[in-house]
């Protein structure tokens, strides 16, 4: 080839590479509805926390102790927040071992602008699975209300997001993990049972957090009067009607923003979401209507907590009949924990946070097994699928119970988990934070 025609050819070549390595760095294009909508669904699942939740659980304690009972939700969702970015994001959902994720987000190294998780920015996926892994530690207070120790409480938040709830959401969620099996080749699903499925956090967020709740409360010990029939009454079961009210609007982002996507599946947790919460509270209130003879704000209110909790794990997978089901089953299963069960075992569970979160995310994540419908998220209920989603449960029930043991040990050596007695019997407002409600 002669020297006038190979220049212009290498000319050429290098501008055909120069392009096609342009081509390759451009960044993701990111769906703009998608993103929309998990922006939306975020502050949602937050609004869950804080104000959701402080208002629930502080309208059910004495007037003395609201504000302590608050706070713990408040803290717990800001040292959730830091803690999530510093080592719990890249622990729950970067690539690892079956059982925890690595360090390669630690400090969300190497996330910028142009990173993509599917169809959205990562910095919107980081955030939205923040906002889970915030609400998670706080339910865990419910179960030990009016006498857990706030300086406790602190350390208690933190190494249990490290220890417990990375963990778990990695083996659920995260990239081969064991129990949901994401990204695993050839993977035969857990323990050889078939691949347990939990759309929005029926294992992650509510057994867990359950029983914890249940094993912090045995630990700590039942409140002063709990056992001599000491009556402990909600001080504003207005603000209960309101913090219920807040946690319901805001579970459709929880549910419906778990399909990370504005699309067909996402309408459809919502619309399951509503179907279970509405027969659950119905069921929780002829249940208690016809035990004690009339029906109270406070079931009703429980009742569909009980629901939004049973229907999380499903709200990807059934349809409205298979809603109707779960939502009755956890009314009545729920509200039968919340009393029965409770006073046979004579545990001091204050707020029912294991009764509602522990026993509603079990009944919900069996039933998903069962109800499953498979053109809505690809997986058929199945005898074998129920028996993947009992285990799966109970294991995650197993290690939540003996690390929230540990921990809870662990910090027992260098600060008390219980307040002093006379501080239980004045309340923790005054004592621990120096303010009251007046």
């Amino acid at each position: 080839m002669k020297k006038q025609y190979l220049l212009p050819t290498m000319a050429a070549m290098v501008c055909a590479l120069s392009s096609g390595a342009a081509f390759a760095a451009e960044p993701p294009v990111f769906d703009t509805g998608d993103t929309a909508w998990m922006l939306t669904a975020t502050a949602l699942v937050l609004m869950m926390t804080i104000p959701g939740l402080a208002l629930f659980y502080g309208s059910l304690v004495r007037k003395e102790n609201v504000l302590a009972t608050m706070m713990q939700s408040f803290a717990t969702c800001c040292i959730v927040s830091v803690l999530w970015v510093i080592i719990g994001y890249s622990l729950a959902f970067s690539e690892g071992s079956s059982f925890v994720g690595g360090m390669d987000r630690f400090l969300l190294a190497g996330m910028g602008l142009d990173s993509a998780s599917g169809t959205i920015p990562e910095s919107v996926f980081v955030m939205f699975q923040m906002t889970f892994a915030i609400i998670t530690p706080a339910l865990i207070y419910g179960a030990v209300a009016d006498r857990m120790n706030f300086s406790a409480a602190v350390w208690f938040t933190s190494l249990w997001l490290i220890v417990v709830y990375a963990p778990v959401c990695h083996w659920v969620w995260g990239p081969g993990g064991f129990i949901g099996g994401t990204g695993l080749e050839n993977y035969e699903g857990f323990l050889g049972l078939g691949t347990a499925i939990d759309f929005a956090g029926g294992t992650v967020v509510h057994i867990n957090a359950g029983v914890a709740g249940l094993v912090a409360a045995l630990v700590l010990g039942p409140r002063q009067g709990y056992r001599t029939g000491t009556q402990f009454m909600p001080h504003n079961l207005v603000l209960c009607v309101i913090g219920a009210s807040l946690l319901w609007v805001g579970w459709f982002g929880f549910n419906a923003g778990s399909a990370v996507a504005s699309g067909d599946r996402a309408g459809m947790a919502m619309l399951v979401t509503q179907v279970a919460t509405a027969a659950a509270a119905l069921a929780w209130m002829f249940a208690e209507w016809m035990k004690h003879g009339k029906p109270s704000v406070l079931g009703v209110c429980s009742g569909a907590v009980a629901g939004l909790v049973a229907i999380t794990p499903a709200s990807g997978f059934v349809e409205t009949p298979g809603a109707l089901i779960i939502g009755v089953a956890a009314g009545v299963v729920c509200f039968w924990a919340a009393s029965s069960l409770k006073k046979a075992l004579k545990y001091d569970d204050s707020l029912d946070a294991f009764g509602i979160h522990g026993i509603g995310g079990m009944v919900g994540s069996i039933l998903t097994g069962v109800l499953a419908v498979e053109s809505v998220g690809g997986v058929a209920g199945s005898m074998d699928q129920m028996i993947a989603q009992i285990v799966a449960s109970l294991t995650v029930a197993l290690y939540s119970a003996v690390m929230t043991w540990f921990l809870l040990m662990v910090i027992k050596q260098f600060t008390k988990l219980r307040v002093d007695a006379e501080v239980e019997d004045s309340g923790l407002d005054l004592a621990l934070h120096g303010e009251r409600v007046q």
